[in-house]
């Protein structure tokens, strides 16, 4: 776990995208997970930092290089990351070994942290008292662990709405009127579990 546990789940995400994508820029990334550039921008330079990426040479990238470009080539206007050696072999050991869940349940303090994401996203919204009797936890505390995965990015508040039976699927109703907080997965927790499930 070593480095791993110093990193964001933006910084773990980033890891994934960079292997998907060979050659990216923050801005791209930031597109691809709806999240301030700025954001990323910082995440990428306490990566470079540690090691795990490094900034690419050159004055143009082609297409078989940057995977997520349209263009055949094209001359660089932003700075461009990839993964170096130790980047690929921490990626490689989070997902051989599955790591992701004993990773989220350290930085979010709640060991069932990968099982309730993946509830989230098989629910796609729902609420703390749902959350709470799903995962027999008390209710205080349930909430206390939202909260903490909202500060995370890897859930996000829901607007009060009237949500349909399709958008909630753990308690299908014709419709509800939303008089609770509910939780979705992130674009960010969405992206994760995609990646190292």
């Amino acid at each position: 776990m070593g480095i791993l546990k110093s990193l964001t789940p933006l910084q773990v995400y980033i890891l994934a995208h960079l292997r998907q994508a060979n050659i990216d820029y923050a801005k791209s990334i930031a597109k691809m997970i709806e999240m301030p550039i700025e954001k990323v921008a910082e995440s990428l330079e306490e990566l470079e930092k540690l090691g795990i990426i490094e900034r690419t040479h050159g004055a143009a990238i082609k297409r078989t290089e940057a995977r997520f470009k349209l263009s055949a080539e094209v001359r660089k206007h932003h700075t461009y990351y990839r993964l170096t050696k130790e980047g690929k072999h921490l990626l490689r050991t989070i997902k051989t070994n599955n790591l992701l869940g004993e990773y989220l349940s350290n930085i979010s303090g709640y060991r069932n942290t990968l099982e309730l994401l993946l509830f989230l996203k098989k629910a796609r919204y729902e609420h703390a008292a749902t959350i709470s009797r799903v995962f027999s936890v008390n209710l205080e505390d349930t909430r206390s662990i939202l909260r903490n995965l909202v500060k995370l990015n890897l859930i996000a508040e829901c607007k009060p709405k009237i949500l349909k039976r399709k958008h909630r699927k753990a308690k299908p109703k014709k419709e509800t009127r939303t008089q609770h907080k509910y939780y979705k997965l992130s674009r960010l927790g969405e992206l994760l579990i995609r990646y190292y499930t």
